[in-house]
């Protein structure tokens, strides 16, 4: 798995300042890379504390994901208003994108609570 890789070389290399441990794009609240590229100067990988002495950046212009202007511009062609669930994303930036859908296309959408399920038929 390359996930349990990457883990053991931060372990390896977050320790010593003459390492730059860089991130690209978005790092999701609660993980290692949002507390890393905040300023962390621990980390917890396999139960032990590591330190960071390593320098940390982040490549945010390489973020993959749409910004909410390209998702409004993407639902504005469709034909009729879908039913859209916004899954993916932390709790505020779902809610924001919630409220422009309302506002500006005059849809419903929901921000489903975790677990919950809905019937697609």
């Amino acid at each position: 798995m390359v996930f349990i890789a990457v883990l053991h070389h931060l372990k390896r290399f977050a320790p010593d300042q003459r390492n730059t441990i860089l991130f690209s794009g978005y790092q999701a609240e609660g993980t290692r890379g949002a507390a890393m590229t905040s300023g962390a100067r621990t980390i917890r990988i396999h139960g032990e504390d590591v330190p960071v002495a390593a320098e940390v950046r982040n490549i945010d212009a390489l973020s993959a994901h749409a910004d909410a202007d390209e998702i409004i511009e993407w639902l504005k062609s469709a034909r009729m208003a879908p039913r859209t669930f916004i899954t993916h994303g932390e709790l505020r930036a779902a809610q924001a994108l919630q409220g422009r859908i309302a506002k500006e296309l005059g849809w419903a959408s929901l921000v489903p609570e975790r677990g919950q399920e809905a019937a697609l038929s």
